[in-house]
């Protein structure tokens, strides 16, 4: 491979990187309802989700469904809403708990290649074909609190070593990019990483006025084996980074052990 066109592939899957970071957020569904959770009206079940009635059985399909479904082997690694959580709002277009095929994946992905025309658009989508994406599962959970909300999507990809390279230049690009760091995921400290995006600025306070404060987000990325783990949070300040990364580190312990609940 000559040195230029090393050069402008470091540079396309850098592009594919950010386009991850946005995927990260998929419809970005969560971000205009954290800030509300905690005046949320939660009288009203999701339906798709409801909880299962009371005489449910282990052997009743619906029974569980409140923790999040686990009919596929994607839809298993997705950590199943943990103790003083619930499902969270719809990521946009997909609902609460979904999982989309390869093909709708890799679409989902090469859709953020819109600034591309010709033969560069050709070279991004080819870069993003080379990843390998098996499938995509998304779940979204909010603590019972209403303080934040979280996006968890499971990426799986072919290939380990294409997968362990993802994260290493995502992380350098969040670098870069001169983000401010999160917390770090302790017993997955070289597997992790977290960054948190720009400090929200104090509302004016005006008589009468119903503004929210500016949301604070944090983006969590990891990997284990095939799968690159992306979780992304919103609150109103003060956020609880701790209970974020609590979160993350319970996915992961979930990914390690699937057939266990956290």
């Amino acid at each position: 491979m000559s040195e230029k066109s090393g050069s402008r592939t470091r540079r396309i899957l850098k592009n594919v990187v950010v386009s991850a970071l946005v995927l990260g957020a998929v419809g970005g569904g969560v971000a205009y309802t954290a800030v509300t959770a905690e005046n949320a009206d939660r009288t009203a079940p999701t339906v798709a989700w409801a909880g299962p009635s009371a005489s449910a059985t282990p052997e009743d399909p619906a029974a569980g469904f409140q923790r999040g479904r686990a009919s596929t082997p994607l839809s298993k690694l997705l950590l199943p809403v943990p103790e003083g959580h619930v499902l969270g709002s719809d990521i946009e277009g997909y609902g609460n708990d979904a999982e989309v095929s390869a093909k709708q994946a890799r679409a989902l992905l090469k859709l953020t290649g819109s600034g591309y025309y010709g033969k560069e658009r050709r070279a991004y989508e080819k870069e993003i074909d080379r990843l390998g994406i098996q499938g995509m599962a998304m779940r979204s959970y909010a603590d019972d609190a209403g303080t934040y909300q979280a996006e968890v999507l499971i990426l799986r990809m072919k290939d380990k070593t294409t997968v362990r390279k993802f994260f290493e230049v995502r992380k350098k690009l969040s670098e870069l990019l001169e983000l401010r760091k999160g917390p770090k995921i302790k017993e997955y400290a070289k597997n992790s990483a977290c960054f948190l995006g720009p400090e929200p600025e104090k509302p004016k306070a005006r008589k009468g006025s119903q503004e929210n404060p500016d949301l604070q987000d944090m983006v969590c990325s990891t990997y284990d084996g095939e799968f690159m783990i992306t979780v992304r949070a919103y609150g109103s300040p003060p956020f609880d980074q701790k209970a974020v990364a609590d979160l993350v580190e319970k996915q992961l312990r979930h990914i390690a052990s699937p057939g266990e609940y956290v």
